[in-house]
């Protein structure tokens, strides 16, 4: 697969089949990912896999947290304006208008969103940490770490999820994975083989054209 081929491909596919994915594959993956840039050399990503048993045990462990936790951040700025707001609303009326959910009915809504907290029903995940100590620009470093992963899993023949939402979960993830109170928890990646037969996974989002964000001076 070319390049340019995986990125084209790449989406966030939100129905998962049931088939395995081997631990060494995640492995080989995430090796190779660990050539995505970064500043410095600083490789500020810190990630923790489930698989098999263990995301069984994480799912049952989640169910048993009910209480409400105080995000690791906001995921969308509060007063987020033109033309940024039009494409969030836009992607998710899209989106639910080929799950055939209407705008009036909440609670389905709402259910599809908890769906997030299921990875999708993807059979394997990560979740991708960074140190407290770090800045903007190691974020930036995660985003480029994270979309190698994403691109490399295409080529494999896999599909994923990155998943802000987990952010809203800090501590029941942290307390699961062992992860120190050092570690800031950024998001999740479903992985998993994209069940074609599902509708949401037709979604494919809009792009703005070249001469709405792009000046050549």
């Amino acid at each position: 697969m070319q390049v340019s081929e995986a990125v084209a491909a790449r989406k966030s596919v939100r129905a998962f089949l049931d088939t395995p994915v081997t631990n060494e594959l995640i492995q080989e993956l995430l090796t190779k990912a660990n050539r995505a840039p970064s500043g410095g050399n600083l490789q500020p990503w810190r990630v923790f896999v489930l698989n098999g048993e263990s995301m069984k045990n994480f799912l049952q462990h989640l169910a048993q947290r009910t209480e409400r936790e105080q995000p690791e951040y906001a995921i969308y700025p509060k007063e987020l304006s033109s033309p940024y707001r039009d494409s969030r609303f836009k992607v998710g009326e899209d989106m639910y208008a080929l799950l055939g959910i209407g705008r009036d009915n909440k609670p389905a809504r709402f259910a599809h969103l908890a769906r997030n907290f299921a990875f999708f029903d993807a059979p394997a995940a990560f979740f991708c940490f960074v140190d407290r100590q770090m800045g903007p620009p190691q974020w930036s470093d995660l985003g480029m770490f994270l979309q190698t992963f994403m691109l490399l899993a295409e080529e494999a023949g896999l599909s994923t999820c990155a998943q802000e939402a987990w952010a809203n979960r800090p501590r029941a993830v942290a307390d699961f994975v062992g992860a120190g109170p050092e570690l800031m928890l950024f998001c999740g990646m479903a992985i998993g083989y994209q069940d074609h037969s599902k509708p949401v996974n037709k979604l494919v989002s809009d792009r703005a054209p070249l001469d709405s964000w792009a000046k050549f001076v």
